[in-house]
């Protein structure tokens, strides 16, 4: 199974939930009575129809009946959908390291044919070379360990394995791929001047991560620019954020919002144009990609 296959696997699963809660709703069903004809819960038909966990054939069968889908050409091709949108992932065999409800979040980085982040804390994932998600990594892990334990007040710095620090740089290192990749998509990042100038890892790592953000800009796919502290306050003073598009033109674009203990995955119309317009608004206030790229030379000579 190539990736895009099992990425797309991730965004047939939302399609077809999306498809099914359409159905639904024409008939004027609820959910719960939807989950009384698959033995299931009111909770489980809401999952199925945001796409956040597998389908059986039989239970979609079942809705389809119930909703009175009794076409066979139309039942056929919505079973064959439920199918392939049980592919396993690339990414499962890295489970032991990966949350669960970041697994989603892979499978639609690897079908998107456009993705736009701001970053402010550090260089967005994608970006990092290894040395540098390294130190990210082994930081994130050592602060979430010391948090389990107590919140750290014994002074003493937190234990973590370096076995599942290599995991997990592993798989970021594997994410990469994409870019580079035959069906790389469009990659638009902004990078707050803050995520340039916090260092991880020592002057050597952060001097290999800066001359990589230049090499990677001049690829074709890439465009990256630099949010400079001279401009002041700007549109993404919320913080990160991450923007999904799709070429399924029935697949409305996603926003992604990373927290401490899961994600937020926004896809209501209103909500996603707001992040539309402060990432526009951050484009345009950024220096253009040349120019950051001229910005990152100058952070690297005083590196």
């Amino acid at each position: 199974m190539t990736a895009g296959e099992s990425s797309g696997s991730v965004v047939r699963r939302i399609l077809l939930g999306s498809q099914l809660r359409r159905l639904r709703e024409a008939r004027g069903i609820t959910r719960e009575a939807a989950g009384y004809s698959i033995r299931a819960s009111e909770s489980k038909i809401s999952r199925m129809e945001l796409g956040r966990v597998s389908f059986k054939s039989r239970d979609v069968e079942d809705l389809l009946t119930l909703y009175g889908v009794t076409d066979e050409a139309e039942r056929t091709a919505l079973l064959s959908l439920a199918k392939e949108a049980n592919l396993t992932g690339w990414w499962h065999s890295y489970s032991d390291v990966l949350p669960g409800w970041f697994q989603t979040y892979i499978g639609l980085e690897g079908a998107a044919s456009l993705i736009r982040v701001y970053e402010v804390q550090f260089i967005n994932g994608l970006l990092q070379t290894e040395a540098y998600a390294h130190a990210v990594v082994e930081r994130g892990m050592k602060v979430a360990a010391g948090k389990a334990a107590g919140g750290g007040r014994s002074g003493r710095p937190a234990k973590v394995s370096r076995a599942d620090i290599d995991r997990r740089v592993a798989l970021r290192l594997e994410r990469q791929k994409l870019l580079v990749s035959e069906r790389a998509p469009q990659f638009k990042c902004v990078l707050d001047e803050a995520a340039l100038r916090r260092p991880y890892g020592d002057r050597e790592v952060m001097r290999g991560q800066i001359q990589h953000l230049i090499d990677i800009s001049e690829r074709p796919n890439v465009t990256l620019q630099v949010m400079p502290f001279t401009f002041g306050g700007h549109a993404g003073e919320s913080g990160a954020f991450t923007m999904l598009s799709f070429p399924e033109s029935d697949l409305s674009d996603v926003v992604y919002l990373e927290q401490l203990t899961g994600a937020l995955y926004l896809d209501k119309r209103e909500e996603v144009a707001q992040y539309e317009r402060a990432m526009a608004e951050l484009q345009e206030d950024c220096p253009n990609p040349a120019d950051s790229r001229d910005l990152l030379r100058g952070l690297l000579q005083l590196t």
